[in-house]
């Protein structure tokens, strides 16, 4: 993998769950019939945007920046959990693809909660260094299930 400094949200756990997530929306999402299609434009595209806030908000080099790019990658997550209880609800998706996907989007829930957290509270007292992005924010991501 080509590796410098601006692609270093390649290496964050939420970054890669984020991708997962996006792969199985698509897995889930692509076979659905021509009439549905708007539903499947819609959850593949706010699962997509997870992946691609938590880069560009990273790539801002900002810590405040980069804050309000996981908030939105968090409404995002939002928005296709929302459509995943609505796919289940109407049937539209196995009780099997809605837990798989609700694992994984319930990690990466907890990943991005947990990760804002982490950089808020260093925003806050000025204990920043952008050459620990990485190693500070795999360290908090942790989470129980």
């Amino acid at each position: 993998m080509r590796k410098n400094r601006n692609r270093g949200y390649q290496q964050l756990r939420v970054w890669e769950d984020a991708i997962e997530f996006y792969k199985l929306n698509c897995d889930v999402f692509r076979p659905f019939s021509y009439e549905l299609r708007r539903i499947t434009s819609q959850q593949v595209a706010s699962s997509d945007s997870i992946h691609r806030n938590i880069a560009e908000g990273y790539c801002r080099r900002s810590i405040r920046e980069y804050i309000q790019f996981l908030y939105i990658a968090l409404g995002s997550l939002g928005e296709t959990v929302s459509g995943l209880f609505a796919c289940r609800k109407a049937n539209q998706i196995t009780e099997d693809q809605f837990e798989e996907l609700d694992a994984v989007a319930f990690k990466l829930e907890n990943g991005l909660l947990k990760l804002i957290s982490k950089l808020e509270e260093k925003c806050e007292t000025g204990d920043w260094q952008d050459q620990l992005m990485i190693k500070e924010s795999n360290t908090i991501y942790e989470c129980n299930e």
